[in-house]
Formats: structure tokens, sequence, C-alpha cells
């Protein structure tokens, strides 16, 4: 069903392009990383994935849970919260590993938060969270980086800010671009994994942001 909203809703908001580096879609029970730039991102990736026929599950702040109309759909959706820094957050992995053996595909942020930022450029992939690492070794699955860029140009910075970038949007029809790498396998060393995650997810949103002609990935 988010999915289904996302593609309704995405085009309204602006134009979204994309690419990959591979010919196929990627395969049932593998991990998509992304980059977190912007609340509107996860409908970006969403809709983008549809073209590709992937409806993801995904891994969010439990916090979402609480919205009423939105908590619904994730509990419908089968999507899985994430009780961040509470003994409950590991348990998301758990539930995560399930979900990619049933054949599901995971969507994760390897970031596992917002950029502490008010512009609307564009940046690199913060660090990395261990989890994603830790559940592409336990479910021993590969990973498909994925990098999106221009969410920023619809919402970002401040409350009022975000309000206005989404009600602007339909009028101004900013960029925006998701670009999917090829798949990757980890390797057992949560830090090394860890790392290589990073790489591979901030080489695919620099091939983003160039499409969008955006000078931080021209410099990075």
């Amino acid at each position: 069903m988010l999915s289904r909203i996302a593609s309704a809703v995405v085009p309204t908001l602006g134009r979204l392009t994309i690419t990959s580096d591979g010919a196929a879609a990627p395969e049932p029970g593998t991990i998509i990383a992304a980059n977190h730039t912007s609340l509107v991102d996860p409908g970006v990736v969403l809709a983008a994935l549809r073209r590709w026929n992937v409806e993801p599950v995904i891994l969010a702040a439990a916090g979402l849970w609480r919205i009423p109309v939105l908590g619904r759909l994730l509990n419908r959706d089968g999507h899985i919260p994430v009780h961040r820094n509470t003994t409950h957050a590991a348990n998301a992995l758990d539930v995560a590993a399930a979900a990619l053996r049933a054949g599901r595909t995971v969507l994760i942020y390897g970031e596992g938060r917002l950029p502490h930022r008010k512009d609307a450029a564009e940046a690199a992939p913060e660090d990395f969270r261990t989890g994603l690492a830790r559940l592409a070794c336990s479910a021993s699955v590969p990973i498909v980086p994925l990098g999106q860029a221009g969410a920023r140009r619809i919402s970002s910075g401040s409350r009022a800010k975000q309000l206005a970038g989404i009600l602007t949007a339909p009028a101004r029809r900013p960029r925006m671009h998701v670009h999917l790498g090829v798949p990757l396998q980890l390797s057992a060393d949560v830090a090394a994994a860890t790392t290589a995650a990073h790489q591979a997810v901030a080489a695919a949103w620099r091939t983003a942001a160039r499409h969008l002609d955006e000078p931080a990935a021209f410099a990075a």
C-alpha cells in the first residue's frame, strides 16, 4: 500500500528519474541499503523501487507507528519498527532476518538518522551504524546499494520550511534521482562490512547527485 501511495504522490511533487548499474531488479531476499537525507526520501525510494517491481519491507523509527493512519499502513504492509536506544532495538534485526528468509526485500538506512543540516544541498552519506552489516552477515545475503538525491529539494530545514517545501513542490517541480548499484556481498567482519557498505552507498549517491548536477557529487 505504501509503495502504491508513493508511486501516486511522488510524481505530483517533482520529476523522478532512475538508473541502475545492473540489468535486473534486486532479487527477492536481498537487502537494499539507502542514504537518508529528508523526511520525504522514503517515499521517493519506494516510488523508484516500484518501477523495478520491488516493494520492500522497511526498517523505520518506531515513532512513526504512533501516527494514526501511517501506523496502520506500516503494520498492514509488515514494516519493521526500530526502537532506537533501547534494549529492543536489536529485535528489529531478527524480524528483518525472518523477512529475508521469507523472500522479502528489506530496505534499511545505514545512517539510521537524518542529517543535522538546515540547507537543501546534497552531501555524502554520514557514517553508518553497524546494524546493516550485522543483518547482512547474519542472514548471509548481499546488499544492493541505493543512492538518492533531490529529496531535500522537496523537504529540508525547519518544520516550517519542510511544510512550505512540500506545499510548493508541485509548482516548483524539483528533480530527484535514484540510482541502484550492483549487489555486494559483505565480509563477516562487521567493521569492515560497515565501511564497505558505506562506500558502496556513497558511490551510488554520487551517481544520483551527478544526474542532478549537484556540486557536492563532483567535489566528493
